[in-house]
């Protein structure tokens, strides 16, 4: 199906990222986009800690982005809607290095991928999209790869 992710538990380990930035959230969901247009996937990410009235549900092309309300946790939010899909017999691949949500997801016969390995998986999709061996695909602008290096940390921010 698709991928339930902890937003927060991925940005802590995407070098070049951090939970400090103001646009931390925007930068992986950017990366979500390609990664989900690459393997032709959907994703949910969930955040939490959103300010009053910024919390809610934003679609962004594949990746529909829910961002928490404070008082609740990501994890609750993400617990809620791995149930609720199996509840409709749709198993998901959950994306969490919190071990609690990974037992949870066993539980319900989701499969489980660590934040880290995730992380590899955003990495090799965005190799394949600055490969110029994607014949008859549409190049990155030189811009475009700039950014990808420096999220990825292979480049300094200037």
């Amino acid at each position: 199906m698709g991928f339930l992710i902890d937003g927060h538990n991925v940005i802590a380990m995407i070098p070049g990222l951090s939970l400090k930035m103001m646009d931390d959230e925007q930068e992986l969901i950017a990366l979500l986009q390609v990664f989900c247009r690459v393997r032709r996937k959907t994703a949910e990410v969930y955040f939490d800690g959103a300010p009053p009235g910024y919390a809610g549900k934003r679609k962004f092309g594949a990746v529909s982005a829910f961002f928490v309300p404070q008082g609740v946790t990501a994890d609750a939010a993400l617990l809620s809607r791995m149930r609720e899909l199996r509840g409709r017999g749709e198993s998901w691949t959950v994306v969490s290095s919190d071990r609690s949500i990974q037992a949870e997801a066993r539980v319900l016969r989701h499969t489980v991928m660590d934040s880290g390995q995730f992380v590899k998986a955003l990495q090799q999709a965005a190799y394949e999209v600055t490969t110029p061996e994607r014949k008859g695909k549409q190049a990155l602008s030189g811009e475009e790869v700039e950014e990808w290096l420096r999220l990825f940390g292979v480049r300094e921010e200037e």
